[in-house]
């Protein structure tokens, strides 16, 4: 064995000394170094908190809005009835719900196919909330150096005060973001009042502490790792995209060699480009990406390195757009903004763009043309059909309204389909407002008319007839007679 090893090259295996000084444990997983993003004024950084703005708004103000003496906008899941400003569905009208992800999907692949990730920088819980938790973070702890300076620093009264200002603020958010998202699904006013009164159900509290325990994770500790690591869309993203999807980019030809410079100095003499490698694009990031090396699927687009870069090329007397919106042909290729705008009419955004139309007119037609209280009819399976009188055949069935309007509304019920069919019990029913209520109908067919038919299931037609105002509803349910042989 010795001489057959003698003319081969192997690899030694050395015998670690276990009482060595030398450290041979290793962890597999690398630390996450905490990102301190740097704040940033610009049109971007504003449009960025004009959406904060507006959803939040929308979020925390919209339990409040009344419609008709009760919430606009109220999931009730203990009476399983959904109130949409004046639209009251019902759990059967959940396919609208269905319809409503379609269309959220095709938009997020229009838009996306159209700039990137646009829901991501404005729109996105997370980075809407990351904003303000950043906003609450700089107002009691400083800008990035000074927040960075703190936490090397060593414990003492000031750092006490200062990060436990920001934790408590942090939950004081936290907490009114968990009430008002169960104030959806249980009415805010009564919310308010059962927390005053401590008077609060288990489920009530678990869902709140749950939803403020997520805000308060997700925005103040998580943040980029969300982005980075749990939020799916930063994986497909890739497949939405193509080389005519406006992105934000670094202009490589321009920028490139970058190098720091004296003020007024000519880059070209000095062999240099237009960056100045000042890495304020990084510290302004919110996932701590450098856009100089290309587009990464961390990026959530909110554009804040154009901002600072652009800040950066005024002082330095550049013309700015060293990053900016662009696409990749716009950058390989030196497109103009024309040129780059024309190419985003191409067809897989022409095919997104159609389907989103079809899709969301198809639910306007849907709920516009949907009767206001809808029919189950049950036939009685105790007794198919019985004798009853001198021969005549009578079968019975409850029938079951649905009230989708917010008055107290009378209808009334008639059948057809099987020549003389009448009907033998009351024919009218009162349903409350939203509510739902049963009837109990027998149809009767004549002894003369059911000889005809001895043995045989005819099909039959329910109509129930409401007015609405100064419209008639109608709507009709298919069922059964079964006539005894």
């Amino acid at each position: 064995m010795a001489t057959e090893l003698a003319g081969r090259k192997v690899i030694p295996i050395l015998q670690v000394n276990a009482g060595s000084n030398e450290d041979a444990s290793f962890s597999l997983y690398e630390k996450q170094a905490k990102v301190y993003p740097r704040s940033v004024t610009g049109q971007f950084a504003r449009l960025r908190w004009l959406m904060v703005w507006v959803t939040q708004i929308v979020f925390y103000g919209l339990p409040w809005v009344q419609w008709n003496g009760r919430q606009a906008v109220l999931f009730d899941l203990a009476e399983r009835r959904f109130y949409v400003l004046g639209l009251v569905l019902h759990p059967q009208d959940f396919i609208y719900l269905a319809v409503l992800l379609i269309i959220a999907a095709l938009a997020l692949f229009f838009f996306t196919a159209v700039a990137g990730r646009l829901w991501c920088g404005y729109a996105c819980p997370q980075t809407v909330y990351t904003e303000i938790f950043l906003w609450v973070e700089r107002r009691t702890e400083g800008d990035r150096q000074a927040r960075m300076r703190l936490d090397a620093a060593p414990w003492s009264l000031n750092k006490l005060l200062r990060k436990g200002g920001k934790q408590l603020a942090w939950m004081a958010i936290a907490l009114a973001t968990g009430l008002t998202f169960v104030g959806y699904f249980s009415s805010i006013r009564g919310l308010l009042g059962e927390l005053a009164g401590f008077t609060l159900s288990s489920w009530e509290w678990f869902w709140i502490l749950f939803y403020a325990l997520a805000t308060y994770g997700n925005a103040g500790f998580m943040r980029e790792q969300i982005c980075k690591h749990m939020c799916p869309y930063a994986r497909f993203q890739s497949a939405l995209i193509d080389m005519d999807s406006m992105v934000i980019a670094y202009d490589e030809r321009r920028g490139e060699n970058r190098g720091s410079r004296a003020r007024g100095a000519d880059p070209a003499a000095l062999g240099l480009g237009d960056c100045i490698d000042c890495t304020l694009c990084v510290q302004v990031c919110p996932t701590g990406i450098d856009i100089r090396k290309g587009l990464q699927n961390e990026c959530i687009a909110c554009a804040a390195c154009i901002d600072v870069c652009d800040q950066v090329m005024l002082k330095m007397d550049y013309p700015k757009g060293l990053i900016r919106y662009t696409s990749g042909h716009g950058v390989a290729q030196q497109l103009t903004a024309g040129q780059i705008v024309k190419r985003i009419s191409r067809p897989r955004v022409w095919i997104y763009c159609s389907l989103l139309l079809v899709v969301c007119s198809a639910l306007v037609f849907s709920l516009s043309t949907r009767t206001s209280f809808s029919v189950d009819v049950i036939k009685d399976r105790g007794s198919l059909a019985r004798e009853v009188g001198r021969g005549d055949i009578e079968n019975v069935y409850r029938l079951q309204v649905m009230n989708g309007l917010e008055q107290a509304q009378r209808y009334s019920v008639s059948a057809s389909g099987v020549p003389s069919l009448r009907v033998s019990s009351d024919a009218q029913l009162t349903v409350d407002a939203t509510g739902i209520a049963s009837l109990p109908i027998r149809l009767t067919l004549p002894a003369e008319v059911a000889a005809q038919y001895r043995g045989k299931t005819l099909p039959i037609d329910f109509v129930v007839h409401t007015a609405v105002g100064e419209r008639d509803e109608s709507t009709h349910e298919k069922s059964t007679f079964y006539v005894l042989p």
